[in-house]
């Protein structure tokens, strides 16, 4: 309710409703250039995503390269990726989390917060 009694100043709400949407852009803006990285088999193999979640990077130890098994690789490969996805994720929430707060706390449809 508005002190007083009055209604909501129209004008205000819509600049901070336009405020919000720009801080929204802006932080989803800076998700998609930071990287961030998650490993698997004690570090044979790393994958590189973005704070979006997309995969820009897999680094893979020779180590790891057994033509016999192939299928141990793939589950490296796969743990590395999820774990930097999980990586990325918690960034979403440092960034968006205070925004989707500003926003009524209820999330923002199409974020996983």
């Amino acid at each position: 309710m508005i002190p007083g009694g009055g209604q909501p100043n129209m004008q205000q709400l819509l600049q901070q409703a336009q405020k919000m949407q720009q801080d929204l852009a802006r932080a989803q803006e800076e998700l998609a250039v930071m990287e961030v990285e998650g490993q698997a088999g004690g570090g044979l193999v790393t994958a590189t995503v973005t704070g979006s979640g997309e995969l820009r990077g897999l680094v893979i130890d020779p180590r790891a390269v057994d033509p016999d098994d192939t299928e141990t690789l793939a589950d490296l490969v796969v743990a590395a990726v999820q774990a930097a996805n999980e990586n990325a994720q918690q960034l979403q929430q440092q960034k968006l989390g205070p925004l989707a707060q500003g926003l009524g706390g209820g999330g923002i449809p199409g974020l996983p917060f």
